[in-house]
């Protein structure tokens, strides 16, 4: 009953941090109260993954006669779809299973409750409740999606993520609030099987409103041309569920003209809140603000022993800045020299069609920061690759400091993008400038042609413009 190290929660925050601990020789032990793998794995990351591959293979059997192939007119099968997305997940989540038990990692179902002396209380599924000790502890409860007042989570017309992915029918029209990553790729799943979707976003840059600005409207290109509505800088003022579907009442903010739209279904993606309730926190004295666990640059809360990660901390609310917080967190715990997070080399991904990524300063940031740029872009309809592939549309934007040739940011847009910002990632981190990625030979054809060509534009050299 005593360990070196307890994670509550196993999602990719905390089953890679015990992982970790395991392998740098620590009695460690995982506690979970519903499936291992947390949100991420299974109703976040990877079945959403395999619903987006559905679509898009239904999408290219729809345009295979672009591709000189005859085929007859496709169905989709939306039962079908939602099963293979609940397929892949429980195969992953098996997968965790087998990592906790090759690493000697043990597995305690329940829900954990911090108590004073580093002990932690777990209750079951038939409410025994059981403690634990452990030199270390790891708060690893990610998050849950949040609720606005104006508009209550039902689970019937007015769903959230999990049940979007396993709804058991495909509704005829649906209105999504929020338009982040959740929201976009859940339009463009929706939409390209046949459900007639609008986007409502309060802010006024529309779609992906944290992503540079030329991202945003080319991605609001793309989803006008495949029948996308988007309602920018318009807020939800009440949704009606009474009749047998919804009726949203909206108001433009610039105009203040209100709007009703009626669907079957209404998807709120409008963020998440953390989840540190009922943990124990308050009574420890844990420090927190504003929901969120406040922790040092290694993650150590104010009380000796008791350790935050992943979206319960201040930063973004990815899985991969929670794998490596937990193995920075673990390492420091261990006695190793890890270093702190470089949050500013974040990369971001959403996975509609055509994909988004982006990492570092957007333009209008790095000017904000006071930096004088140089900036290059270099459109796929230019990449021979692309157009060969059939997916032309997009770009790749980088940003660099005009003095030195850091590498500030890049931010993409199109097919296999969410793969390519590795290398700027990468680049970054070793510091590389703007002609070291010019005279890095790429390979061609390739889509990542379009970083050393985009880093060429922003210096005058680029050859295929």
């Amino acid at each position: 009953m005593n360990y070196d190290l307890i994670v509550i929660g196993s999602g990719p925050g905390g089953y890679v941090a015990a992982i970790r601990a395991s392998q740098l020789g620590l009695k460690t032990a995982i506690i979970e109260k519903e499936s291992l793998g947390g949100i991420c794995l299974n109703w976040g990351c990877i079945p959403t993954k395999a619903l987006l591959k559905s679509a898009q293979v239904f999408e290219y059997v729809q345009h295979a006669a672009d591709y000189g192939i005859q085929v007859g007119k496709p169905k989709a099968d939306f039962g079908g779809m939602v099963s293979r997305s609940r397929g892949v997940a429980d195969g992953m989540s098996k997968g965790i299973q087998f990592l906790m038990k090759k690493n000697k990692i043990a597995v305690i179902e329940g829900t954990g409750k911090l108590l004073r002396g580093k002990k932690v209380e777990v209750t079951d599924a038939d409410g025994k409740k059981t403690e634990y000790t452990a030199t270390n502890i790891i708060i690893a409860t990610g998050a849950r999606a949040k609720e606005l007042p104006n508009l209550p989570i039902d689970g019937k017309k007015i769903i959230e993520y999990r049940k979007a992915m396993s709804m058991e029918k495909q509704p005829k029209s649906m209105v999504v609030i929020g338009a982040g990553a959740i929201g976009v790729e859940f339009a463009y799943f929706y939409n390209a099987i046949g459900t007639e979707v609008t986007i409502v976003e309060f802010m006024e840059q529309g779609l992906v409103p944290r992503e540079d600005a030329d991202v945003s409207k080319e991605l609001g290109r793309a989803f006008k041309k495949i029948g996308v509505k988007v309602k920018g800088n318009t807020s939800v003022e009440s949704v009606d569920t009474k009749g047998r579907g919804c009726k949203v009442t909206m108001k433009n903010r610039k105009t203040g003209k209100e709007e009703i739209i009626n669907c079957d279904v209404v998807l709120s993606a409008t963020g998440i809140t953390p989840n540190t309730e009922n943990l124990g926190l308050e009574a420890l004295g844990i420090q927190m603000d504003r929901g969120l666990i406040l922790v040092s640059d290694y993650y150590q809360t104010n009380v000796a022993g008791i350790y935050a990660i992943g979206d319960v901390v201040p930063g973004p609310a990815l899985a991969h800045v929670a794998s490596a917080e937990g193995i920075i967190c673990v390492e420091k715990i261990a006695g190793q020299n890890p270093q702190p997070m470089d949050y500013n080399n974040i990369p971001g991904c959403t996975y509609c069609s055509p994909e988004v990524a982006s990492v570092g300063y957007t333009e209008a940031a790095a000017k904000e920061a006071g930096y004088e740029i140089k900036v290059g872009k270099f459109p796929f309809s230019a990449s021979g690759k692309a157009k060969a592939a059939g997916v032309p549309q997009g770009f790749v934007k980088v940003i660099f400091d005009a003095k030195y040739g850091e590498f500030l940011g890049a931010h993409m847009v199109g097919a296999n993008v969410t793969e390519l910002i590795a290398e700027v990632v990468t680049a970054r981190k070793l510091e590389t400038t703007g002609h070291e990625i010019i005279k890095a030979v790429h390979p061609h054809p390739t889509m990542s042609e379009a970083v050393m060509e985009a880093a060429a534009a922003a210096y005058g050299e680029v050859i295929h413009l």
